[in-house]
């Protein structure tokens, strides 16, 4: 049996690790310092206390790390701290900079990291949600191995640590944001009245944005136009007392493309590299 020591019982956390345990793995949590609602989570989940993380962490083949980002590396070195000689699941939405200073800690003391990422809600009846793994290959096997069968659906990557981070800052970036803009649209059609017709507008939409890569081109060769219209929004934005920043750093995005106004034909790779022109846009 596998014994995986889980960090923390979160609305994530405790689920994945039910899951885990569904499959046949042994999953442990540490209840010290954590809040009622942790302990009642990894109870529901069937999770097992442990004494405390020392006593967790030796008998454990793995631990999974689920908290919250900034936490990331401190609940790293505290598990370096005691006495494990397993792989350690890196599986929080952090940057791939960070993933590699855990790793690095890691190797420090002679333990195997895994980058993982979680992508999709909690594992549920409707809901199964998709763990990207990256590093060394027999140690990400040894990972999926414990998720086989289950709602977590385990997607080993053929690529190092930092790759599985780096697929979860890609999509976060869009899933989060466009949460965030749908947010601020919504708030500025309701200051003007228009909010039914916001809706009525956004139910007409059939695009799926981040799935369409090849209509990229077609944006940069119309971001002369968009830069300014996004301009445009950000000062209607002000106006309504309306956080205009995400309709600013629209435009900062849309000028690297300036010089490709009416470039519909140009190679997709053209256009992203792009992106990371350094030039002063202002």
């Amino acid at each position: 049996m596998t014994t995986v020591t889980l960090l923390h019982p979160g609305a994530m956390g405790a689920e994945v690790g039910a899951q885990a345990r569904r499959a046949g793995a042994r999953v442990l949590h540490v209840p010290t310092g954590r809040g009622s609602a942790s302990v009642e989570r990894a109870r529901k989940a069937g999770l097992e206390a442990a004494e405390s993380l020392g006593s967790a962490v030796a008998v454990s083949d793995l631990v999974l790390s689920v908290c919250p980002p900034h936490a990331a590396e401190d609940v790293a070195h505290e598990v370096l701290g005691h006495a494990f000689r397993g792989i350690y699941v890196e599986a929080n939405a952090i940057s791939p900079e960070r993933a590699l200073r855990i790793d690095g800690a890691c190797r420090d003391r002679g333990i195997v990291m895994v980058d993982g990422s979680i992508i999709g809600a909690p594992p549920g009846a409707d809901s199964a949600p998709r763990l990207y793994l990256s590093g060394d290959p027999e140690a990400v096997g040894r990972v999926a191995a414990v998720f086989e069968g289950t709602a977590v659906l385990a997607r080993p990557l053929d690529a190092g640590v930092g790759a599985a981070s780096a697929l979860k800052m890609a999509f976060a970036s869009f899933q989060k944001s466009a949460r965030a803009l749908a947010a601020v649209s919504h708030a500025l059609a309701t200051r003007h009245g228009v909010d039914a017709e916001l809706t009525l507008e956004a139910e007409s939409i059939t695009s799926r944005i981040l799935a369409e890569v090849d209509y990229l081109p077609s944006i940069a060769a119309r971001a002369w136009r968009w830069a300014p219209e996004m301009e445009e929004i950000a000062a209607t934005l002000r106006s309504t007392g309306l956080p205009p920043a995400l309709a600013e750093a629209s435009a900062t995005v849309l000028r690297h493309w300036t010089a490709d106004k009416d470039r519909f034909d140009l190679p997709l790779e053209e256009v992203l590299a792009h992106l990371h022109t350094p030039d002063d846009l202002d």
